[in-house]
């Protein structure tokens, strides 16, 4: 479980296809305090921990992933956002990230404005449900608001520090991202249909 709240950035130093599983190494200032079965998100994606190199770690996702994330999209190079698991005795600074993601979106717009960044997604109609004004929503492993929502689109703004400290800055128009809807409102969603 996570918070949305990204510690830090890693690079993609390799890929490597076996079978229908892909690895990635990627080399991060967090690398070095990680352990080999620990859980990492990794854009919003929680991935396993499964092999150690000084500032590197080695990371697997299965077919299942690829399908349903960005991954089959990452290329050597790119920054990816981190998180570590979240401790329980402390504060809840984003919102309950589970590092299951739910969907991509495609960002259809972006707008640099005077101190700040402004996103709009579009994503798949099955999912309009989940989104609500001023709800949480996470974007590539990233807690986030959003608002000016239709049927399958919204927006995000971005401050300073998220922008300068995580990857969304690489995100542009056309860009997929993945995304994980609030907990909260899946239960909620859940105990509705099943009550009518």
């Amino acid at each position: 479980m996570f918070t949305g709240i990204v510690e830090n950035t890693g690079k993609i130093i390799s890929i490597e296809k076996k079978g229908s599983n892909t690895s990635f190494w990627i080399e991060s200032p967090l690398s070095g305090e990680l352990k080999v079965d620990q859980s990492l998100s990794h854009d919003g994606v929680c991935l396993t921990v499964e092999a150690l190199n000084s500032n590197q770690h080695r990371v697997t996702a299965i077919e299942e992933t690829l399908k349903k994330t960005n991954l089959a999209d990452w290329s050597v190079g790119k920054q990816v956002n981190l998180e570590r698991c979240m401790i329980m005795n402390g504060r809840l600074d984003g919102h309950i990230v589970q590092g299951h993601v739910d969907a991509t979106a495609k960002c259809i717009e972006y707008k640099a404005l005077e101190g700040s960044w402004e996103y709009r997604f579009e994503f798949s109609d099955g999912f309009s449900h989940l989104v609500i004004e001023k709800g949480s929503i996470a974007v590539n492993g990233t807690s986030l608001t959003c608002f000016n929502v239709d049927k399958n689109k919204f927006s995000i703004a971005v401050i300073p520090y998220t922008y300068d400290h995580t990857s969304i800055h690489q995100v542009a128009i056309g860009s997929t991202v993945n995304i994980e809807f609030d907990i909260l409102g899946k239960y909620v969603q859940r105990w509705m249909k099943l009550k009518d």
